[in-house]
C-alpha cells in the first residue's frame, strides 16, 4: 500500500480497525490472533503501564505472548482513538511508511495512553511495525490541571486566616513532617520530577547545594548556551514564552528555572547539601541527613530520587603523567567559570567532548594562546542544520506533549535505524568542516553503529561536540591541536612531548567528563546500595537506559536524568510509578538489573 492510498479518513479508519482487533485479541488471550496484528519483526515498548517498568518486547510473537501475560493482572481495554490527541496521519519513521495513531486505553489501575505505527509497505490487512503503551495516570490521582484543577477555596474568603503566603511557607518549612519524596538537585531533573509529584498529590521536598534555583546553569562557565532549540528545551506544563530567542543562554535558563520553582509552588530548600542516608526494608523507609546552612537535619521520606545529572556527577579526574608536578593552575570543566583571569596567557583543554570545545573556545575569545589535547575520536556536527535533526519533529507544529509521546514509541531498534539513517545526513551536510579537521589531524568518528552523537549521548553520555565554532577554530589552527600520543609528561611548566619538544602553559583544563553516577550512589548511601543498583545511564541489555526513569534494584530509590527533553517527556512516567508504590499498587523496585 503506497503513501497516496492514505488519505485521512483511510488513516483513520486503519488505526480504529487495528485498535478494536487489539481489544478483541487480548480479551480472548488469543496470541496467534495477537501475533497476527503485528509484522515478524515488531516490537512493543511499554512505559509502567502492564509492566511497571520501562521495557522493550522484540519480536511479534514475543510481544504477543507478554502482553497476554501481563494482562492478568493489569486488565486492559477499550482501546481507542486518542480524541485529545492528533488524528492518525501518514508519517516516516526510521525510513519506514507507516500510519501513526495515538489511542487511549483503561487498566485496573488507571488511564493509559500508547502510539501504534502501522507499516504501509508489507499490504494489508496493515500490521503494526510498533506498539507503544503508557500509564498516564492512576485513578483517583489525576493530574490536577485543566479542568481538575485546585479550587483554591484552601485560602480564598478566609478572612483573617492564613492567606496563600502563610500557607505557602508553612508548607515548605516541614516543621512537623518529612515529605514523602525528598529530591536531591534543582536542575531540569529535580524540577521537573518535582512538578510532576505536585500535581498529582505527592508531597515531594528538593534540596540543592547552591544557593538558589538555576545555579546549577548560572554558575557553569560564561559563555554556554543551550544547544538545543528553545521548543524542544521546555519543563513540564510551562513552555517558554515565543519572544525567547531560539538558543537560550545560561543565566536566563538559570533564571527561568527560578521562577518555574515559585509558580509551581515547588518546595525547595536550597543551601543545602545531601549528606547520605540508610533504608529500612522492614518500615520501608529512609532515614537521611541533609545540612542547610550549617545545621543539620533528618528526615524521613518514602522514597528518594537522585536527581544531580546522570552523566554529570562526580568529575572524571584521569591520571596524567607528571601532571602532579606542572605549577600551573589545574581545573577540571566543572570549576571552570570564566578564563578571565587567564586573558592572554597559554591554556591547554584535555578534551574534545563539548565541555573541552566550548573552554577552548572562550579561552581563545580571551586572547588565549590554546592547545587542545584529543584523546579519542570525537562526533562533531554542525548545530544546523545537523545538530538539530535529531529534534525536528519538534519544529513541525506537533504539540509538545504528542511529539513527547511519539519519541516515547521509538524502541533501541528503531532508534538506532534512524539515528543510522540521520548520521548518513549530517556527514554530507557537514562535509565541508569534517574535511578541514581531518586536514588537521582532528580524528572524527559517526558513533557506534554509526549512529551519530545522540545515541553517543545515550551510550556514554558524551564524545560529541555540536560546532558553535570552535571547529573552525580548530580548523584554522586559531586553537591548536594535539593528540594525546604526542605527549610523553607534563612538566612544571607544562608539557614535554614524546619528539622530545617543550610546550609552556599557565593553565590546565581536565574537560574529561564525569564518573558513573554510581559512584555518587556510593557515597552517598554506602558500597552495598551502589554494588545493588549498579551502573546509572547508559543502555542495557534490554535496550533501555539503565536505572533511569524506572525501578531500580533498591526498593524506594530512583533517578532523573538527561536533556531538558528528556527529564520533561520521562519524568511523568517517574511520577507514576513512584506514586504506584506509594499507593502499595507496585513494588517500587526491580528484582534484579540488566545490563
Amino acid at each position: 500500500m503506497s503513501r497516496s492510498d492514505m488519505s485521512a479518513p483511510a488513516c483513520l479508519s486503519a488505526v480504529t480497525e487495528w485498535l478494536q482487533k487489539l481489544d478483541i485479541a487480548l480479551d480472548a488471550q488469543d496470541p496467534d490472533r495477537l501475533a497476527d496484528l503485528f509484522l515478524p519483526e515488531a516490537d512493543w515498548r511499554d512505559l509502567v503501564s502492564f509492566t511497571w517498568d520501562i521495557r522493550t518486547t522484540l519480536g511479534a510473537r514475543e510481544a504477543a505472548a507478554e502482553l497476554i501475560a501481563r494482562n492478568h493482572d493489569v486488565k486492559a481495554s477499550g482501546f481507542a482513538l486518542a480524541p485529545a490527541r492528533t488524528a492518525p496521519r501518514v508519517a516516516v519513521r526510521a525510513g519506514d511508511d507507516v500510519v501513526e495513531g495515538f489511542f487511549t486505553f483503561e487498566t485496573a489501575f488507571g488511564h493509559g495512553e500508547g502510539v501504534v505505527r502501522l507499516d504501509l509497505a508489507a499490504g494489508e490487512p496493515l500490521r503494526a511495525r510498533t506498539l507503544l503503551t503508557t500509564l498516564q495516570e492512576l485513578t483517583g490521582f489525576e493530574e490536577r490541571r485543566g479542568a481538575n484543577r485546585p479550587h483554591g477555596t484552601a485560602y480564598s474568603r478566609t478572612f483573617g486566616g492564613k492567606n496563600w503566603l502563610d500557607l505557602r511557607q508553612e508548607e515548605q518549612r516541614y516543621d512537623d513532617r518529612s515529605p514523602e519524596v525528598l529530591i536531591v538537585g534543582a536542575g531540569q531533573a529535580g524540577l521537573s520530577i518535582a512538578a510532576r509529584l505536585r500535581t498529582i498529590g505527592v508531597d515531594a521536598l528538593i534540596v540543592d547545594k547552591h544557593e538558589r534555583v538555576g545555579d546549577v546553569w548560572r554558575k557553569r562557565y560564561h559563555s554556554l548556551t543551550l544547544h538545543n532549540e528553545s521548543w524542544v528545551a521546555s519543563l513540564p506544563y510551562v513552555p517558554y514564552p515565543d519572544t525567547w530567542p531560539t538558543y537560550i543562554p545560561k543565566d536566563k535558563l538559570g533564571n527561568w528555572f527560578e521562577h518555574y520553582a515559585d509558580i509551581m509552588e515547588l518546595n525547595v530548600w536550597t543551601s543545602t547539601e545531601f549528606v547520605g542516608g540508610t533504608y529500612d526494608e522492614d518500615e520501608q523507609i529512609w532515614t537521611v541527613t541533609v545540612r542547610r546552612e550549617g545545621a543539620e537535619r533528618v528526615l524521613r521520606p518514602r522514597h528518594v530520587v537522585i536527581a544531580t545529572g546522570g552523566v554529570s556527577g562526580v568529575p572524571n579526574r584521569p591520571r596524567l603523567a607528571g601532571l602532579e608536578d606542572f605549577r600551573g593552575d589545574v581545573l577540571h570543566s566543572t570549576q571552570y567559570t570564566s578564563g578571565a583571569r587567564f586573558e592572554n596567557r597559554k591554556a591547554l583543554v584535555v578534551g574534545t567532548g563539548t565541555s573541552g570545545h566550548d573552554v577552548a573556545q572562550d579561552l581563545h575569545a580571551l586572547g588565549c594562546e590554546v592547545d587542545i589535547v584529543q584523546r579519542q575520536p570525537t562526533t562533531v556536527v554542525s548545530l544546523e542544520p545537523s545538530g538539530i535533526m535529531v529534534y525536528a519533529l519538534y519544529s513541525e507544529g506537533t504539540p509538545t506533549e504528542d511529539v513527547d509521546l511519539i519519541a516515547a514509541a521509538n524502541s533501541f531498534p528503531t532508534l538506532i535505524k534512524a539515528n543510522q539513517i540521520l548520521a548518513q545526513r549530517m556527514l554530507e551536510a557537514d562535509k565541508d568542516i569534517l574535511d578541514r579537521l581531518h586536514a588537521v589531524g582532528f580524528r572524527t568518528d559517526i558513533g557506534e553503529d554509526g549512529t551519530g552523537f545522540h545515541l553517543k549521548y545515550n551510550r556514554r553520555g558524551g564524545g560529541y561536540y555540536i560546532n558553535v565554532g570552535c571547529s573552525d577554530l580548530i580548523a584554522d589552527g586559531e586553537i591548536g591541536l594535539l593528540q594525546a600520543d604526542q605527549i610523553a609528561t607534563f612538566t612544571p611548566q607544562g608539557l614535554e612531548l614524546v619528539d622530545g619538544s617543550t610546550r609552556e602553559y599557565d593553565l590546565v583544563v581536565l574537560a574529561t567528563g564525569y564518573r558513573n553516577q554510581q559512584e555518587e550512589v556510593r557515597a552517598f548511601f554506602g558500597d552495598a546500595v551502589a554494588d545493588k543498583v549498579g551502573l546509572i545511564w547508559g543502555v542495557d541489555d534490554g535496550g533501555e537506559m539503565r536505572n533511569v526513569w524506572r525501578p531500580t534494584a533498591q526498593r524506594g530509590l530512583w533517578f532523573n536524568a538527561g536533556s531538558l527533553a528528556a527529564c520533561r517527556g520521562n519524568s511523568k512516567y517517574l511520577a507514576v510509578q513512584i506514586l504506584a508504590a506509594l499507593q502499595g499498587m507496585s513494588p517500587g523496585y526491580r528484582e534484579t538489573e540488566r545490563g
